[in-house]
């Protein structure tokens, strides 16, 4: 069954904490007492890694990472998945079997949250067929978590980022926060005033937004 509520969590580009802000969020939603899920319908890594974004994730909810993301959805190259599907010779996912696998990974009692992170930037491919984009219009999200750095370069991220996920409504986080820092404070500022956007900076303040 879909969750009650199912939560995208995306990102601006790679390396910007997608994995941790989902991880947070989860404890948080956890140690609140609510059922949660945690999905990553298929992730890509540098064959050295010894943990993964679904080891990760899966330490979050107590899950399998086998639940988080299927076995036949590992890649173990630091490419996009599409891209390193073909070049590890493995079938390439295309969106409609994404979707579809999602939606049939949902257990018989329905979960109150399922948190599903992206693989990559908005704009990433993540199917033969997909962005990122794309794909969390297409598996309904009720809300979007977007992930993006504190510093230089935030402002035009975010506003390329953000219009992506239309209609979808949109958080952005601020991840590496910095308070001390005078342009994490005005990056912030700026999106708040001139933007309209919403933000945040922690966990704490994501898990209210998300649960609202």
């Amino acid at each position: 069954m879909r969750p009650r509520r199912l939560v995208v969590i995306a990102g601006t580009g790679t390396e910007v904490g997608k994995t941790w802000v989902t991880d947070q969020l989860a404890r948080h939603l956890v140690e609140a007492g609510a059922s949660v899920l945690a999905r990553k319908p298929v992730q890509s890594f540098s064959p050295d890694d010894t943990v993964t974004d679904a080891d990760v994730l899966a330490g979050a909810t107590g899950e399998s990472p086998h639940d988080v993301c299927p076995a036949h959805r590992w890649y173990p190259l630091a490419m996009a998945p599409p891209m390193a599907a073909e070049a590890l010779a493995l079938p390439v996912p295309f969106l409609d079997e994404l979707v579809t696998e999602l939606a049939a990974s949902w257990p018989d009692h329905q979960p109150g949250f399922g948190l599903v992170e992206t693989a990559g930037g908005i704009a990433s491919p993540v199917a033969a067929d997909a962005d990122n984009a794309r794909f969390a219009r297409a598996i309904d999200a009720e809300v979007a978590v977007l992930v993006a750095d504190a510093g230089l370069g935030t402002i035009s991220a975010v506003r390329l980022a953000v219009p992506a996920l239309d209609p979808i409504p949109t958080v952005v986080y601020l991840n590496r926060f910095d308070p001390k820092v005078y342009l994490h404070r005005a990056n912030l500022d700026w999106l708040r005033t001139h933007d309209g956007l919403t933000l945040v900076t922690g966990p704490a303040a994501l898990l209210d937004l998300v649960t609202a």
